[in-house]
C-alpha cells in the first residue's frame, strides 16, 4: 500500500516558511479575503461562463460569506481602511447576492455574516 501524503523535505518546508515570511500581512489578508469572495460568488452563480448557474449552492456561500465578514471585520482595525473597504464593498455584494438568491429570505440581521457586519439591505 501507497501513502498519498505529500512528503516535504526539510529543506522545502523551511523554504515555504521563509517565503510566507516575507509577505507582509495585510498582501497576505487580501489574498485569503478575495479567495473567500471569489469562491462565494462562483456559489451564488456569479461565475463566468454558461455553468454558472449550475455551480449555485447557497449553503456553500452561506459559509464562505460568514467567513469572510468575520475576517474582514476582525482585519480591518488592522489593515486600514483603504484596504479595508474594497473587501467591505465585495462582502455586501456578495450578501446581497445572497438575499437575491435565496428563496426563504433571511430575517434581517440574521443572513450570511450579518452578525458581523450588521443587517444589508
Amino acid at each position: 500500500m501507497t501513502d498519498a501524503t505529500p512528503h516535504h523535505t526539510h529543506d522545502e518546508t523551511a523554504g515555504q516558511a521563509r517565503d510566507i515570511a516575507e509577505v507582509p500581512a495585510v498582501e497576505l489578508i487580501n489574498t485569503v479575503a478575495i479567495h473567500l469572495l471569489s469562491a462565494a460568488a462562483v456559489k451564488l452563480g456569479l461565475g463566468e461562463g454558461p455553468e454558472a448557474a449550475e455551480e449555485i449552492d447557497l449553503d456553500e456561500a452561506r459559509k464562505l460569506i460568514n467567513a469572510l465578514a468575520g475576517l474582514v471585520t476582525a482585519a480591518a482595525p488592522e489593515i486600514g481602511s483603504i484596504h479595508a473597504a474594497p473587501l467591505r464593498d465585495g462582502l455586501r455584494s456578495v450578501q446581497l447576492a445572497f438575499r437575491e438568491a435565496s428563496t426563504i429570505p433571511d430575517a434581517p440581521g440574521k443572513g450570511p455574516g450579518e452578525k458581523f457586519t450588521g443587517p444589508v439591505n
